[in-house]
């Protein structure tokens, strides 16, 4: 896994996450947004791993995720979604869904780099 896709509405969290995972962890990152800009620049960029965050303008995660879903070369892409509002029942449905994970807000930006590994590692076909 080198290249992953992220979206989240919120700048703060896009520069910790780019501070993270390009120089933590040594990812090549594209960040987005909103769901629709994810829609719009996935194919190009081709990630090996989507972070999605859950509320966002435009398009929401979950609903960018599903029409991402429908894209041959996505079928099976990991997802893990970000969400600051996470009850046990939330964090259920999307892992059952989406077959994705789920990183609830605030994370350790430290730690950020091998939690996604090891999720990927789970996740990917």
């Amino acid at each position: 896994m080198s290249k992953i896709l992220h979206a989240d509405d919120c700048a703060d969290i896009r520069e910790l996450t780019k501070m993270s995972l390009e120089i933590l962890g040594g990812f090549k990152l594209l960040q987005c947004t909103n769901g629709q800009e994810t829609l719009d620049q996935a194919e190009k960029f081709n990630p090996d791993l989507i972070l999605m965050d859950v509320m966002m303008p435009v398009k929401d995660g979950p609903t960018a995720v599903r029409k991402l879903r429908q894209i041959s070369v996505f079928s099976y892409t990991p997802v893990v979604f970000m969400t600051a509002k996470a009850s046990s029942v939330d964090v259920e449905r999307l892992k059952d869904e989406f077959k994705a994970d789920v990183i609830t807000k605030p994370f350790d930006p430290t730690a950020l780099p091998d939690q996604l590994r090891s999720i990927w590692e789970k996740l990917a076909i």
